[in-house]
């Protein structure tokens, strides 16, 4: 008998679908063959969760459950009534009374569809995690996935994905029965971080070192992009925290969306200093002399 798929997320009747999503994902994390090789009780744990989900996930299916019309593994059920409930009665309940009008004709129906054979049945959808580059977040990229039956998956990534968001790969499921279409494949990306550039939506942002030459007379500095590195002009007198925007060199386009923006944070960095640096600031008088913690007394 297939498990209660309530008790197997460990979820209430009630429960939310954000609940359900939350309960799924973090038992699919848990148990995913991937993560558990070598362990067929977590492989089996995890196609627990995933037929769990795939029945609580669907409006109609749930529905269909909670009413008892199908079982948690999404078969049908016998309907209320038939042989059960004829052999539970007492006997002078069975014989006793005329049987009700149309009662022998859905013995009869019941009889002959048992042993009729299943018709096709689509195969399930089976989930998988795939962990994604930033890189290939960012740019898109085609990226492979070994399932644990050894095939391998090339999952198409476009770009602008993120963590969280599922891809769906249509016929890449479990297989049908009685020449029925295969499920689908659901890939849960994780896209993993990266140690310069930051994300905010389709921007990317970059603190940029410059030296204090640079950051005083300006000048070409080289700077990394996804799509490569890029000579970019600092103009003179650029102080620590000024923003530059490179439009265009973020995240990728996709479809009708534009690309996002590049934006780089100047960092001034001394490092250490020479002699001659030492020497002239010692000897040095600003035209213009300015106060960099003036209006901090206000924070007091």
């Amino acid at each position: 008998m297939a498990d209660d798929p309530y008790q197997v997320l460990g979820v209430a009747q009630g429960a939310t679908p954000d609940a359900i999503k939350k309960a799924y994902r973090k038992l699919a994390r848990a148990h995913h063959p991937d993560l558990n090789p070598g362990k067929p009780a977590a492989e089996a744990r995890f196609k627990a969760v995933s037929a769990a989900h795939e029945i609580l996930s669907d409006p109609d299916k749930r529905a269909r459950f909670d009413r008892g019309e199908i079982d948690g593994a999404g078969q049908e059920q016998a309907p209320a009534g038939g042989y059960r409930r004829q052999a539970e009665e007492a006997a002078g309940a069975r014989y006793g009374t005329a049987p009700p009008e149309g009662m022998f004709d859905d013995l009869l129906a019941e009889m002959f569809a048992r042993q009729r054979p299943d018709g096709p049945r689509a195969g399930r959808d089976e989930s998988y995690l795939l962990k994604v580059p930033f890189a290939s977040a960012v740019m898109g990229a085609t990226e492979e996935l070994t399932l644990p039956d050894g095939r391998v998956l090339r999952v198409q990534i476009p770009p602008g994905v993120e963590t969280g968001q599922v891809l769906r790969l249509r016929g890449q499921g479990g297989a049908g029965r009685q020449g029925g279409p295969a499920g689908d494949a659901l890939i849960e990306l994780d896209v993993a971080p990266h140690p310069v550039f930051r994300r905010e939506g389709f921007d990317l942002r970059l603190d940029l070192p410059v030296t204090l030459r640079e950051a005083v007379l300006g000048g070409a500095v080289e700077v990394p992009t996804p799509s490569g590195a890029l000579r970019v002009t600092l103009p003179a007198g650029s102080d620590t925290g000024r923003q530059i925007r490179l439009r265009g060199k973020g995240v990728a386009g996709h479809g009708a969306r534009a690309a996002g923006d590049l934006l780089l944070a100047l960092r001034v960095v001394i490092g250490p200093p020479d002699a001659a640096l030492e020497a002239f600031l010692r000897d040095w008088v600003p035209e213009h002399p300015q106060d960099p913690r003036a209006g901090l007394e206000a924070g007091r």
